[in-house]
């Protein structure tokens, strides 16, 4: 069965909005002493008629000023148990070891740190509160005692001395200065192929930078690209093939859309039903199936069948390819709806996980150091936002350069897996990020390149991306080869890939990007040199018949 914590579940906060028109009215806090103590009309309240749903009773300490607003999205991005007891220290402790003891000791009153979280965060304020439609003395004066504990906890989280600031936002880049927009909403995909977009909310990076910017969770890469083009979004989580494919107006009405700089490389993976173990040894056995791909113009559409094609198999043919928002793909799996799909993680991993799926094939397997995913952001916003997109573009590529460490993957995996985010078990993510996971068929792997994050957008990956476009031209009607030809695949790679943007920044950041912005690429069953794209599908096509 498939978990319950799986994107999409409804959050106790939608619930939340959904009562406040029933509410009770209540007192505030003292307004001398700012204590928790309450007049005799509000003690006559919770004596004679307490609330019995804990979330009316969150909603009440929001009216009377005991919980802020943030602190829901503090408790909506960070709900990982092991993270709690770091989170309180930090947050609450603002480094100072007086307040910590402090903390420790109002978590040892709660209870211990997992009910001191709930009470103050969690989802667990409920069982927290549990008691307080009792009727007898104790009940209340523990509840009291509680909501005090909470309180408390909750007031240490908001408040700092005038001489305290965050450690990550204490320090702001030079790059932040002379910023046309600092409040930004960047769209993203649940996929830890986001994970220096996602990542540089919660761990500070675009706070750095000057920005006030929220990821904004998107459905599919569909809904990506319509709001994209609607100007709902500053910038966006695109798969790499996206920015070309919208450029040069497949699949959708023409867009300008740059590259600024690749999120992931690696990280994707063929995963089967389990009721196909023992049958699927290679690219011919997936005759008949229907495999899902996140999108059209993606690099599992483009990576899948260049696979099938070597196997002999037609992928317009011998197989149905269809696309499957990776949030829903494998209930999708579990349902027989689809036989395979080529994913993004973590849902390669969750599909183990769950044991609905097994792991047929890393797509680092099928070309060690390919492209998966990009921050991109429309011609018109740029152009509008220069030094914010600079800025902007900076804190990403400083975000991939922390995640390329395996030291700091258990942290990130942590920080990403929240509800707010990938909403996935710590465990599934850690697995992906780190490389040692279980295939589904019994074998234990340790691949730390499984998924890995170099945010240097090669001009010779958007060759390869034309090249593949062009030989399966996926809308039917020839567009694409008109677009495409052998004297314009620079043309279109340099107009959307801002290789030397991305260089620069990385320069600025101390990185060591390549000069070069061309490679050779070696990929499982060819070599591809980007100099002769055309001949390359010439090849291709000879070779294999499609």
């Amino acid at each position: 069965m498939i978990n319950s914590s799986f994107p999409g579940t409804l959050s106790k906060w939608d619930d939340l909005n959904a009562q406040r028109e029933n509410l009770s009215e209540l007192n505030r806090l003292c307004a001398c002493c700012g204590k928790i103590h309450f007049t005799s009309d509000h003690w006559k309240f919770m004596s004679e008629d307490m609330p019995q749903n804990p979330i009316d009773m969150i909603d009440d300490l929001v009216k009377m000023g005991v919980y802020k607003p943030e602190t829901f999205k503090m408790a909506d991005v960070v709900n990982a148990v092991d993270l709690r007891k770091a989170l309180l220290l930090k947050v609450a402790g603002k480094g100072d070891s007086r307040r910590e003891k402090l903390v420790l000791e109002l978590a040892k009153q709660a209870g211990g740190i997992e009910n001191a979280f709930a009470a103050a965060f969690g989802e667990k304020a409920g069982e927290f509160f549990g008691d307080v439609v009792t009727s007898g003395q104790f009940s209340r004066r523990r509840f009291l005692k509680n909501l005090a504990v909470g309180a408390a906890l909750v007031s240490l989280a908001n408040c700092a001395p005038n001489n305290e600031t965050s450690e990550k936002t204490a320090e702001v880049s030079p790059g932040a200065e002379n910023l046309e927009k600092t409040d930004l909403k960047i769209g993203f995909i649940p996929i830890t192929c986001a994970t220096p977009i996602i990542m540089s909310e919660p761990l500070g990076f675009y706070s750095k930078y000057g920005f006030n910017a929220k990821v904004i969770k998107m459905p599919s890469w569909g809904a990506v690209r319509d709001s994209a083009i609607a100007g709902e979004l500053d910038a966006y989580h695109m798969l790499a093939p996206m920015p070309i494919a919208m450029t040069l107006g497949l699949g959708s009405s023409s867009f300008g859309v740059k590259l600024a700089s690749i999120e992931n490389i690696n990280g994707q993976a063929i995963t089967v039903a389990n009721k196909y173990k023992g049958k699927v040894n290679g690219p011919a056995d997936f005759k008949g199936f229907v495999i899902g791909v996140p999108f059209p113009y993606s690099m599992h559409n483009l990576l899948l069948r260049y696979y099938l094609a070597t196997g002999g198999i037609d992928p317009d043919k011998d197989v149905k390819i269809r696309p499957v928002p990776p949030p829903d793909s494998i209930a999708q799996l579990v349902a027989g709806d689809i036989d395979a799909y080529l994913m993004p993680d973590p849902f390669n991993q969750r599909a183990v996980y769950e044991e609905a799926g097994f792991i047929h094939k890393l797509t680092k397997d099928l070309w060690q150091g390919h492209p998966c995913c990009a921050f991109a952001a429309s011609d018109n916003w740029i152009a509008e936002n220069p030094n914010t997109f600079r800025a902007l573009n900076k804190a990403i590529i400083e975000a991939a350069g922390y995640a390329k460490n395996p030291a700091n993957r258990p942290e990130i995996a942590k920080a990403i897996s929240a509800r707010a985010f990938l909403n996935q078990p710590v465990e599934v993510v850690e697995a992906v990020l780190t490389g040692n996971f279980d295939d589904g068929l019994g074998n234990k792997k340790s691949i730390p390149d499984r998924i890995d994050f170099d945010p240097y957008p090669w001009q010779s990956f958007a060759n390869w991306i034309s090249s593949q476009l062009v030989r399966w031209d996926l809308q039917g009607d020839g567009k694409v080869k008109e677009a495409i030809t052998s004297d314009t695949y620079d043309t279109v790679g340099k107009e959307v890939f801002m290789t030397d943007l991305a260089r620069e920044l990385a320069q600025e950041l101390g990185q060591t990007p390549p000069t070069e912005i061309y490679r050779t690429e070696t990929l499982a069953f060819d070599t591809f040199d980007p100099a002769k794209p055309g001949e390359y599908v010439e090849e291709q096509i000879k070779k294999y018949g499609v």
